[in-house]
This record gives C-alpha cells, sequence and structure tokens, in this order.
C-alpha cells in the first residue's frame, strides 16, 4: 500500500468532501421532484470508500455493492456529470438514463453495481472473484453490503464457497447501525457481524469506519491476502449514516442525540483535523478546495439539467433487438 502522507490527506478532503456535497445536491433536487424513485444517501459513510480505495489497485481490482451506491463509481473513475445525469434519468447516465439511483455501473472502471435486491450483491461478488481467478488475473473483488444484508441466507451459501473455493473477495459489511430502521441488536443475539466468518474459519474482524486510515490498512492486508491465492476476508466496518435510510425516511427509530454524537467523529472533520495539526494546508488552501468541490458540484448539476431525457424508442431497443426480432417492427 502506498504511503499515507500529506498528499493523501489532502485527496482524502477532496474526495469526501466532494461525495458529501454532491450526495446533499441530490437530497435538494430530489424535493423538487427532479430525481425519481429511491434515493440512498452515503453521508456519514465516507471514510469506508476512501480508505478502501487508497488500499486498491484501480487499473486491476472491482468492486460490487448494494443500492447506495452513487459516490463508489465516482470513487473508482466515473464522470461524476454522469453519475448524477443517471439519477435524472437523462441519456448522458451512466446507464443512458435507464438504472436510476440503485443500479449505477460501469464496466470501464469496474463498478459492477448497485443492486436493488437486499444481499444479492453478495454472491455477485464471489462470482466476479471466481472468474478473475479461473482466468488467472490476481486481481481481487470488494464485495460491500449492510447489516441488514448481513442476515441474508445468500451470504452463508456465499462465504461456504468463497472459503472453499479460495476466492479473491473481500467481503465487507457497513455496518451503519440500521437496517432501514431495525436496529442491529434487534436482528440477532449478538451485535459483532464480523463474528459470521467464524464459522467458515474466514479471516475476519471489525474496524473503524469512520476513519479511513483504519479502513485502508485493514482492506490493504485483506486484499493481499486475497492476491496471494490464500481466499476471503470478512470486515465489519463500523460506521453510521447521517441521513435516513432513504429521502421517505422519518428516522423515528433513533433521537437527534444519537446523530450528533456520532457527527462528532465525521470522518471529513477527522481528515481536516489531521491537516490543519500538521499543517498540510493553510486557511486560504482549505477555502480554494471547498470552493473548487462547490464548483464541481454545480458543474455536474448544470450537465445533468441540460441533458436530455432518451427517446421513448430505447424503452423497446433494450428489451428487444430489432435485427432479430424483424417481427417487431411494425408494432414498436
Amino acid at each position: 500500500m502506498e504511503k499515507i502522507t500529506k498528499e493523501t490527506y489532502l485527496k482524502w478532503y477532496k474526495d469526501m468532501l466532494f461525495w458529501r456535497k454532491f450526495e446533499d445536491k441530490l437530497a435538494a433536487v430530489y424535493i423538487q421532484q427532479k430525481v425519481r424513485g429511491f434515493l440512498h444517501l452515503y453521508n456519514g459513510q465516507e471514510a469506508v470508500l476512501a480508505g478502501a480505495l487508497h488500499a486498491m489497485d484501480l487499473t486491476k481490482d472491482k468492486m460490487i455493492t448494494a443500492y447506495r451506491n452513487h459516490v463508489q463509481p465516482i470513487g473508482m473513475g466515473v464522470d461524476p456529470k454522469a453519475v448524477m445525469a443517471e439519477l435524472y434519468g437523462k441519456s448522458t447516465g451512466t446507464s443512458h438514463g435507464l438504472g436510476g439511483s440503485m443500479h449505477i455501473f460501469s464496466k470501464e472502471f469496474r463498478f459492477y453495481g448497485g443492486h436493488g435486491i437486499v444481499g444479492g450483491q453478495i454472491p455477485l461478488g464471489a462470482g466476479i472473484a471466481f472468474a478473475d481467478k479461473y482466468k488467472g488475473s490476481d486481481a481481487v473483488t470488494l464485495t460491500c453490503f449492510g447489516d441488514g444484508a448481513a442476515r441474508q441466507g445468500s451470504l452463508h451459501e456465499t462465504f461456504n464457497m468463497a472459503m472453499l473455493w479460495k476466492l479473491p473477495v473481500v467481503f465487507i459489511v457497513e455496518n451503519n447501525g440500521y437496517a432501514m430502521g431495525t436496529s442491529v441488536e434487534r436482528t440477532a443475539n449478538h451485535e459483532d457481524i464480523y463474528k459470521l466468518g467464524l464459522g467458515y474459519e474466514m479471516p475476519c474482524r471489525p474496524v473503524d469506519g469512520m476513519n479511513p486510515v483504519k479502513v485502508a490498512e485493514a482492506v490493504y492486508e485483506a486484499i493481499e491476502h486475497a492476491r496471494k491465492g490464500n481466499g476471503p476476508t470478512f470486515l465489519e466496518m463500523k460506521t453510521y449514516r447521517y441521513r435516513g435510510h432513504s429521502m421517505s425516511d422519518a428516522q423515528h427509530y433513533r433521537t437527534k442525540e444519537e446523530v450528533a454524537e456520532y457527527k462528532k467523529i465525521d470522518p471529513i472533520t477527522q481528515v481536516l483535523d489531521v491537516i490543519k495539526n500538521e499543517k498540510y494546508a493553510t486557511d486560504e488552501e482549505i477555502k480554494a478546495i471547498n470552493k473548487e468541490v462547490k464548483d464541481m458540484v454545480s458543474e455536474c448539476e448544470k450537465f445533468a439539467e441540460e441533458s436530455p431525457f432518451p427517446d421513448k424508442q430505447v424503452l423497446y431497443d433494450v428489451v428487444y433487438e430489432q435485427e432479430n426480432y424483424p417481427f417487431l417492427k411494425h408494432r414498436l
């Protein structure tokens, strides 16, 4: 893993702040009904992604996650303007406006979704890893999911096969405390989700998911373990989301005081404190980063607003390939 330096902290601050502001803008335009359907925001969990990306080899490693998936593809290299356009349902989006909020995808940058089925990405992540092992690649797949998905039966089937076949996959549960509105303590007789790996003799441990340094160290160790042919690792990222499960969540299951306590360890604030304490940047330089982030978000919004909606014909083209189904032409 590359050394964590001044440049690392400045990149983390800029990236995480952009991800936060990008989604804040999405929340605002959602209220204006410019983004439709569901909208699940990542606010508060940014350190998990920032640390994981630092540990990955972005020229070959892959990532798959659930429907809280707007900023991960940006971190992997996808143009954020295309991500915002996708949420707007515009033709310039990552899936030409046909995937929407829960299904961001980029084969080019090895980001394999965004999945709306709870836990559906867990076996898919192992399948991607199986393909890499079969082809002789030393790439590793990070398979991310929430604490609610950790209760799915597909997890156990996948863990069993991943260990049996020593697949190059790192399983990451982003435990933000709540599966929709159900707290972790109400879903099992223990709160340590990482212990699910013990039954399969899979290396597993908890990680401070609010600190990108701790995340980077743990993920790098797990990636190297897999890259050497030793199989999977299961990491439980102890994190928190500052917004509701989705935009429609009234959040009656937790108090404002609880959210305020977790905001005291906001990952963005933690990184900024290091930058200030170590004098990695002056106040003016920090202000310049803040302005750059604000301008970047504005560019994304402008691009999405001005992009066209897909033609209605596309609705049929993605279901039927007309060259193979010529008898349908007169019906479309």
